[in-house]
């Protein structure tokens, strides 16, 4: 699974530019503040339909512009497919193939990618809503049923929400199990697949981990919560925790129980990451979690994803660069730095120049 071709149009600082990448290792290389992160941005966004950095589409139109255009061209087992993304101030339009996509859960997927930046460690050192978000959209790349789950389950959750804000608590009782029946059949959908997940997830993040360290540290990962059994025993516990919050959900007036809540447990050497960690721990951790979504992807699809590491050589030792490369192998990799020559060491690459949103050709 590779990109061979990416075009940008007035997308972030970038006018017009066209990127053609090799099957290897894809150098971005330039000053600080020159595109190359953009860039990665576009890959990962039409991979999934999202940015990591931002939470509006409309942030991503070049300044002046009236809309964005973004598409790719890539390969893999299945053939050829091209990638497109039209974003406009208020809305915004997916092509596959050249075709509209109706759903953005249908987007989702063809394309797979594996996204790594030192701003990552929010998946370490952030509340459980960065966790969450890293299980989404990870999951999401795989399994479009989890996408489509969660998409209802957040419609259903806000409608739930803004029932609990009624001034009528009679109503609210009234109503509330009504909305429950929904939401506890898509949870369980999503708390059975993060069980699954993370169960592939952490015997790779615990190897990867070893890897980086020597041997030197034990990683673990693992859900929060208690919710054995299949979907419908889960959904049927959801309902009586849901019932049982009633009282406490109307004072507050949010939903107090279900997977909006869940979290990752994350220990090294027994210890909570979470509090105990020192910033080369959590860079670590991340940065293991993340080379075993990448094992997972290969392990599901039959084939690696794109990796993209954002200006990451540069918070690694020199002993950790090398392993890290030595992980790359086989991957097409898209890494963004400022001195190529003091991070990969002869490995050949493709080295694209980037200045002012330009290719220095």
């Amino acid at each position: 699974m590779i990109i061979k071709k990416l075009n940008l149009q007035n997308f972030r600082n970038y006018e017009r530019e066209t990127f053609e990448f090799g099957e290897g290792i894809n150098v971005l290389v330039g000053k600080n503040a020159q595109g190359k992160t953009n860039c990665a941005e576009a890959i990962f966004y039409l991979c999934t339909g999202a940015s990591l950095r931002i939470r509006h589409d409309r942030q991503l139109i070049r300044r002046g512009a009236d809309c964005a255009l973004l598409s790719a061209e890539t390969e893999c087992r299945y053939g050829k497919i091209t990638l497109g993304a039209e974003i406009r101030e208020n809305k915004r339009e997916l092509t596959l193939n050249g075709v509209k996509v109706a759903r953005a859960v249908d987007f989702l997927g063809n394309m797979k990618s594996v996204f790594f930046s030192p701003g990552e460690l929010r998946i370490v050192q952030d509340g459980p809503d960065e966790r969450r978000r890293f299980l989404n959209l990870s999951i999401s790349q795989t399994s479009k049923s989890y996408a489509s789950a969660l998409l209802r389950y957040n419609k259903i959750l806000d409608q739930r929400n803004n029932l609990l804000k009624e001034r009528d608590v009679s109503l609210i009782f009234d109503t509330l199990p009504v909305w429950d029946e929904q939401l506890a059949r898509y949870a369980a959908v999503l708390i059975r697949s993060r069980r699954e997940y993370l169960g592939r997830l952490a015997p790779y993040a615990a190897d990867a981990h070893a890897f980086l360290t020597d041997g030197g540290e034990k990683l673990e990962l693992g859900a929060e919560g208690n919710y054995p059994g299949d979907e419908e025993e889960i959904a049927e516990k959801l309902l009586k925790e849901l019932k049982n919050a009633y009282e406490r959900d109307v004072r507050l007036g949010f939903t107090t129980v279900g997977p909006h809540r869940d979290d990752i447990r994350i220990l090294i050497d027994g210890n909570d990451a979470r509090g105990f960690a020192s910033q080369g721990q959590t860079r670590t951790a991340a940065l293991s979690m993340k080379l075993a979504e990448l094992e997972i992807f290969k392990q599901l699809s039959g084939e690696a994803p794109v990796l993209i590491l954002d200006d990451v050589m540069s918070e690694l030792d020199l002993t950790r660069r090398k392993k890290l490369l030595a992980r790359t192998g086989g991957v097409q990799c898209i890494l963004t730095c400022t001195h190529a020559e003091r991070v990969l060491y002869g490995k050949e690459c493709n080295k694209i120049r980037i200045s002012g949103g330009k290719i220095v050709r």
